[in-house]
């Protein structure tokens, strides 16, 4: 059942109100005045900056049922919001047991002749509570009003009774610390937070709220409000009223101070039951979420719902046994630092998501709860962080740790969503900003990088080009291209040419983006591509084609090859073997590099390291080789290649061969490598035919040849 147009009260009436009831005059004695206000303010200070990041997620987006988990989970993304989701879960839990052991320490103290234990008084009250949920929502929120009131009397009656006890002498003996052996203002930080943590178990229940994006803003600044007057009140009233010796044993201060008691025991018992409600019906409703969402497949079960709203029953069951769990532990000291390190985790991850939205500048984020600035959000994260790591350094790294384990593992899940998150959105920004930044910057050869631009025409018939653009690109960018046949006025074929890529990618794993152009030839359609493609500082330095013998395609093809030197980009050709055709692991033998001059050997052997640092090369053997027509020049040649490869800082071995006919050397020495490295320049124009018919023959003999052409920005000695 929805709520009424006042549902906003609900999460008002969700804030705790054990502690204040219970502990706060052991906070008080123990703390001093002073370091009470203080306490009171860094915890109001953290929930109301998280408040606004709430606010403003909760108006930007449909808040359906789950409440801080869905609205994590739909801007972080499902890893973080899984692990935040169980985290959240697991606080609301032991929250029930708190509330339960609080009830049960009131109950004892005001019918002290009941003659059961109190974890069996506590196990009966957790039953009723539980029985309670199973019925429905719908009813218990409707008791907000009388509960609101019964509080609000408890309040007042207390008020009445401590003005006539109030004394200033007492106020100010009060105003510093009196903390007992291993206390210190960590631990009171840590009993009081949950005080003020009720915002989670409002916010849980945004699935039965009429308009969520109303009664979540308007309920939770509400409650801070009010809830931080009344606590910063107390802690003026409760230090004027008795020696700390009394606030830090007597739990049952304000009632025997009351001009009314039994106001004030009804107070707490409706306090402390109200709670315990609210949390078992927000907890299961985050675990139902969670369960429909399908992120653990082990929690299936508990995303089922009974009856028209869709009571989430096995959820419930399931936290009232983790909450009974807690309450063997029956003491409310050991249970709430608990709950205060997983809501510092939520509270953080809240903001940090908030802050993630703005900070990406997502056109989607448009909440109707405007924040100044981003500023806002990122103080409420790190706050969270550093109260952690003040409070339990120990326990806030083993909390993180599991979080992010738990985030680990659900990032190797690869789950599929059926919404969209931050993470694209914060990832254009930073693609942009780092793309303005490398056109700003000023480029040096130290810093290159294979960006190339790889023509696999079909893909599946030339799967040794995907591959060779791969090993090139394992610390470079790349991108396979395809030519379509123009076709007037008629964009079908492009498209399909770039899903059909796109797939290709996907079912192959390769890192690389499709890039589709039509043209009315092959070289016409590729040169258009060499100079369009890319965006600002990030283009294609190096184009990588397969080697062509078509007859008809000779001067094209020369052209091409004259153009792409012209645009200044480096041009690779692949000469495959019948051994490494569509294999996408290469053969065995070593790489040779024939080195022929600096212009294009300096890629040539860069090349050569890139790929045999590649999983599939394996840190291959590198060979340089040069070619010597005496015998008395070998020394030298041997000294600059040993030099050359000194400087380049690249593993290879030199080695010179004496032979006054390259032709013959070159597939007498290279025919057990896997892979050769050439050196070529484009043919003139007309000279097309002769340039192909004396490459072929320099490849006679040869295994897999990669012809290069390079551009000249590659340097190895920087």
């Amino acid at each position: 059942m929805r709520t009424t147009r006042s549902d906003w009260l609900s999460i008002l009436w969700s804030w705790v109100a054990v502690i204040m009831f219970l502990r706060f005059g052991e906070v008080v004695g123990q703390a001093g005045i002073v370091h009470a206000l203080l306490i009171v303010l860094a915890a109001k200070a953290i929930t109301f900056l998280t408040a606004f990041s709430l606010s403003a997620i909760a108006t930007n987006t449909r808040v359906r049922g789950g409440g801080a988990y869905f609205m994590i989970s739909r801007t972080l993304g499902v890893a973080p919001g899984g692990a935040i989701g169980l985290v959240l879960y697991l606080a609301q839990s032991v929250s029930v047991a708190m509330y339960v052991i609080g009830f049960t320490e009131a109950f004892v103290a005001t019918f002290p002749g009941v003659d059961l234990s109190f974890r069996l008084i506590a196990s009966i009250v957790n039953l009723l509570v539980i029985l309670c949920v199973c019925i429905g929502a719908g009813w218990t929120i409707r008791l907000q009003y009388g509960i609101l009131a019964v509080l609000a009397l408890s309040l007042i009656s207390f008020g009445l009774g401590a003005g006539p006890e109030w004394t200033s002498s007492q106020f100010f003996d009060n105003l510093g610390t009196g903390y007992d052996p291993n206390v210190d203002v960590r631990i009171m930080f840590a009993l009081f937070f949950p005080a003020v943590t009720g915002i989670m178990a409002g916010v849980n229940m945004s699935g039965d709220l009429k308009d969520p994006a109303v009664s979540i803003p308007k309920g939770t600044l509400w409650a801070i409000g009010v809830t931080g007057a009344v606590y910063l009140s107390l802690v003026l009233i409760l230090g004027g009223i008795a020696p700390r010796s009394a606030l830090r044993t007597d739990s049952m201060m304000m009632h025997g101070v009351a001009a009314f008691p039994l106001l004030v025991t009804a107070g707490i018992f409706a306090a402390t039951l109200s709670s315990a409600l609210g949390s078992l019906m927000g907890a299961p409703r985050v675990l139902q979420a969670l369960a429909r969402d399908r992120i653990f497949p082990f929690l299936h079960l508990f995303g089922k719902g009974a009856g028209k709203n869709q009571e989430p029953r096995y959820a419930i069951l399931l936290t009232g046994g983790i909450a009974q769990v807690a309450i063997l532990a029956g003491d409310l000291n050991a249970v709430a630092p608990v709950i205060t390190m997983f809501f510092m985790i939520t509270y953080g991850t809240l903001n940090w998501a908030c802050f993630a939205e703005m900070h990406s500048r997502n056109p989607s984020f448009r909440p109707r709860f405007k924040l100044a600035h981003e500023s806002i959000p990122l103080a409420g994260a790190i706050g969270c962080l550093v109260v952690m790591m003040i409070l339990n350094p120990l326990w806030a790294l083993a909390s993180l740790g599991v979080m992010a384990l738990i985030f680990i593992r659900l990032q190797q899940a690869d789950l599929q969503t059926r919404w969209g998150d931050v993470n694209s959105g914060a990832a254009f920004e930073r693609a942009k900003q780092s793309l303005l930044y490398l056109q700003d910057e000023r480029f040096h050869p130290k810093n290159w990088r294979p960006a190339v631009l790889a023509f696999v025409g079909n893909p599946a018939h030339r799967l040794h080009l995907a591959h060779m653009g791969l090993w090139l690109t394992d610390r470079g960018l790349l991108a396979l291209a395809q030519v379509k046949e123009r076709t007037p006025d008629d964009m079908r074929p492009l498209l399909r040419g770039e899903e059909e890529l796109l797939t290709f990618i996907r079912e192959n794993a390769i890192p690389a983006f499709p890039a589709v152009v039509s043209g009315t030839s092959f070289a016409e359609g590729a040169l258009q591509l060499i100079q369009c493609h890319g965006i600002g500082a990030v283009r294609p330095n190096t184009v990588l084609l397969g080697w062509s013998e078509t007859p008809e395609h000779v001067e094209s093809y020369g052209s091409l090859l004259r153009n792409i030197s012209k645009l200044q980009r480096s041009v690779l050709l692949v000469r495959s073997a019948d051994t490494f055709l569509n294999n996408a692991t290469p053969p065995e033998g070593q790489i040779d590099v024939w080195w022929r001059g600096r212009q294009h050997g300096q890629l040539m052997l860069l090349l050569a390291h890139l790929i045999s640092q590649t999983p599939a090369w394996g840190h291959r053997r590198i060979r340089v080789l040069q070619c010597v027509a005496h015998p008395s020049d070998s020394p030298d040649a041997m000294k600059a290649l040993t030099q050359l490869i000194h400087n380049a800082r690249i593993p290879a071995e030199p080695t010179v061969v004496v032979s006054d006919r390259f032709y013959h050397a070159l597939p007498r020495e290279s025919a057990d490598a896997s892979l050769v490295f050439l050196g070529f320049l484009p043919p003139a124009k007309g000279e097309e035919a002769q340039f192909m018919a004396r490459t072929r023959g320099l490849m006679e003999g040869l295994p897999t040849v990669l012809l290069v052409h390079s551009s000249g920005a590659v340097a190895l000695d920087v």
